[in-house]
């Protein structure tokens, strides 16, 4: 009889023998957080996912602070961060100015974001999706001139609110614009949660069609319609092996009211292990951070195994 708190390892033959799980929580969880916790805390937080073994921690975003102050001390959270060797902390920055400011705190790995939708572009951005790329190329190629690698996020890849289903054509066209900017590696976001896994299976043999390495590629589903595990599993299936979750299930997005909770980083781990997928990650420490977190937080993990095992 296997002990509590353990899955049964059934592997597959069709699925990668190995996924980069990229953390989002400290970022896009708490910058959904009516809470604004303090430098130390986000730190600690951090420090204690990178322990647990996850290989890629996204830490803060260098944003204007009245736009998203969860987050107006990121230059003090990454200058008092340990960081281990091995893992990668990258930053979110939203133009030029947040990447000088990132640069000057030592990051080696930023994200930048644009939409697939118009209707999203004006309201995340500030501009329409047609502009986008006039504020983000820049920012990309000052990047990678100072040698850092660079994610491309891309936002309402699946549904919208305002415009309905979103075509794959037009998210791929948005990728190809980033890739072609100098991208290094992309995150289809499902914003809203609204996807399913014919929709993500299209979506990413169309980029494969379409020249797209897999190896860049990662998804970021939001679990609103309880479809986030089901669409890993597709993505995982088509070749995509960079996953984004965040630890208890934190965050959503602040300019798009219908999105809740990311996928949980604990119920992917408790996936993954089923399925003989190694991520390096230890489930018991990571469970244990997440409930330090939400109580920090004063509020209940989402996460389903961290209310099945943090008892």
């Amino acid at each position: 009889m296997r002990p509590p708190g353990l899955p049964v390892r059934v592997s597959q033959q069709d699925l990668p023998s190995r996924v980069t799980i990229w953390e989002v929580g400290a970022r896009d969880g708490l910058q959904n957080e009516s809470a604004v916790l303090p430098a130390a805390t986000k730190i600690e937080l951090i420090e204690r996912l990178a322990a647990c073994g996850l290989p890629v921690v996204e830490a803060t975003s260098f944003v204007r602070p009245d736009r998203i102050p969860q987050l107006a001390d990121a230059a003090d959270v990454m200058a008092g961060l340990h960081r281990l060797p091995g893992v990668r902390y990258p930053v979110l920055v939203p133009n030029a100015r947040g990447l000088d400011a990132a640069v000057g705190v030592g990051v080696d790995e930023i994200a930048v974001f644009v939409s697939a939708t118009d209707s999203f572009a004006r309201r995340n951005l500030g501009r329409p999706m047609a502009s986008q790329m006039e504020m983000t190329a820049p920012v990309v190629a000052q990047a990678r001139s100072l040698g850092l690698g660079v994610r491309g996020y891309v936002s309402m890849c699946f549904g919208d609110p305002w415009e309905g289903v979103v075509e794959p054509a037009r998210v791929a066209e948005v990728c190809a614009e980033l890739l072609a900017a100098g991208c290094t590696g992309l995150s289809l976001g499902d914003t809203i949660g609204v996807a399913t896994p014919g929709q993500v299976r299209a979506l990413v043999d169309l980029l494969g069609t379409r020249g797209v390495p897999m190896d860049s590629v990662g998804v970021h589903f939001h679990d609103t319609y309880g479809q986030a595990l089901a669409n890993t599993l597709a993505a995982l299936t088509s070749g995509v092996a960079t996953i984004d979750s965040s630890a208890g299930g934190l965050g959503g997005c602040p300019y798009a009211e219908s999105a809740t909770g990311n996928l949980a980083t604990e119920d992917l781990v408790w996936m993954l292990d089923g399925l003989g997928i190694e991520t390096g990650v230890d489930l018991a420490a990571l469970v244990d951070t997440s409930a330090w977190i939400a109580d920090r937080l004063g509020r209940a993990p989402t996460s389903r195994v961290v209310q099945a095992l943090a008892r």
